[in-house]
């Protein structure tokens, strides 16, 4: 008994520092897809969500501007919310928010140490712990609604020892191959897996591959689909919304996607109490969302942040950019991870681009600016477009005297966008 003091009086010293290193090192894998271990943990723990309303959010792209809206429009209706995304850009606290605040040191702390008394010699991956401290402090806290972003997949991803009460797919595309597998039908089976029998189930792609609707329909789910059982229309400035029994008209236009505005509003229909239309719109018309379609003060020159790093991302970061044309050039800082489908991602905004700054990204699986060179050249980028750089900081001083009426993206990785962050002032 004096030991198991001792070692808790240890673990309450630690630091937030302290405990991510720590953290970091209990499992040798970076990833480790499953739910066994983390369930047993979990039994071990004081976990109480039964009072609240569990969303969970998976698909490819889109989660985290989904999450984003549904807890602007639930905080205006008086919903306390709890909010579990990753990864972060600049602190951890980032992934576990209340009420749209991040959590702070201690609070996590105390978590982590809860978790480290109950896990005994079970190994837990860094995201694992971060999912089980999320849950602890939802738990605690006793949110309304508790809004949980999937990490990898959903099938095996921690997030889903959740049963969600309403379980939300954004979109179904190539991305993590390596894991989910080759297309998109092993990876909307994949996908499928946040999905219970008898909850509301909804899909944001409107042509879902054929394995998600066969698991929604072997669960018995109703499921819904974009464009099938809602759906929006949209101008320049507004857009209207339809879904069952109910028709928004005029709404503000978010700064995020409008296909998951869209999905989240056919979420609202399924919570315990109605969502006041005033609410939604003043929801959709103030989120925002750190590193999407963010604009940020660089030194002398004005930015756009945004993390597309797969084909579909970079698809619509090209719309966007087709979408809002500026009198000079456009810059894209790319800065990628070495398993992502770089060549994709290249072809797709080769038509948008005028001027490259490939750059190295000195992380673990972090692409050399070289590899980046290589797919521009076999897209048919001219060398006289590329102006390569050793990192995003060189990259962005090198920009300091960009004409005035060019315009700078900055995208391709969390990593990317979060390294031109700590250089920027946000506008």
């Amino acid at each position: 008994m004096a030991k198991r003091n001792a070692m808790t009086t240890d673990l309450q010293t630690l630091d937030l520092d302290a405990w991510l290193a720590r953290i970091e090192a209990c499992h040798p894998a970076e990833i480790e897809m499953g739910l066994d271990r983390l369930q047993q943990v979990a039994d071990r723990l004081p976990l109480d969500l039964t009072q609240s309303c569990k969303i969970v959010i998976g698909g490819t792209n889109g989660k985290g501007s989904t999450l984003a809206m549904l807890d602007a429009i639930l905080s205006r209706a008086g919903y306390t919310t709890g909010s579990y995304t990753s990864p972060h850009f600049l602190r951890y606290n980032e992934r576990i928010c209340i009420a749209g605040q991040p959590i702070d040191d201690r609070t996590l702390c105390q978590a982590f140490v809860l978790i480290e008394q109950a896990r005994g010699d079970i190994p837990l991956t860094y995201f694992e712990y971060g999912t089980l401290a999320a849950l602890l402090i939802f738990s605690e806290r006793k949110v309304d609604v508790a809004l949980l972003e999937v990490g990898l997949g959903g099938r095996l991803d921690a997030v889903n020892i959740v049963d969600a009460d309403i379980a939300l797919d954004t979109t179904i595309a190539l991305d993590h191959t390596d894991w989910l597998g080759p297309d998109r039908e092993s990876i909307g089976r994949e996908k499928a897996g946040i999905f219970r029998a008898g909850a509301a189930a909804l899909c944001g792609d409107p042509e879902p591959p054929a394995s998600l609707l066969k698991y929604a329909h072997t669960l018995g789910t109703a499921l819904e689909i974009q464009g099938i059982d809602f759906g929006y229309q949209a101008d320049s400035q507004r857009w209207s919304w339809q879904g069952k029994g109910l028709r928004l008209e005029d709404l503000p236009r978010p700064a995020l996607p409008l296909p998951n505005a869209a999905l989240v509003l056919a979420a609202l229909q399924h919570l315990p109490r109605p969502v006041p239309e005033q609410a939604i719109r003043e929801g959709l018309a103030q989120v925002r969302l750190r590193g999407r379609m963010q604009p940020v003060r660089l030194g002398n020159i004005a930015a756009t942040v945004d993390v597309a790093h797969n084909p579909e991302a970079a698809g619509y970061l090209a719309r966007w950019l087709a979408e809002h044309p500026v009198d000079g050039q456009v810059h894209l800082l790319l800065g990628m991870l070495a398993d992502k489908d770089v060549d994709t991602v290249v072809q797709v905004l080769a038509p948008v681009v005028d001027v490259w700054h490939p750059v190295s990204l000195d992380v673990h699986r972090g692409a050399r600016r070289e590899r980046l060179e290589i797919a521009l050249q076999a897209a048919g980028v001219s060398a006289r477009q590329v102006l390569g750089a050793d990192s995003v900081a060189a990259a962005v001083e090198s920009l300091q005297s960009m004409p005035e009426h060019d315009r700078l993206l900055i995208a391709g990785s969390f990593f990317t966008v979060a390294q031109a962050l700590e250089l920027a002032q946000e506008e």
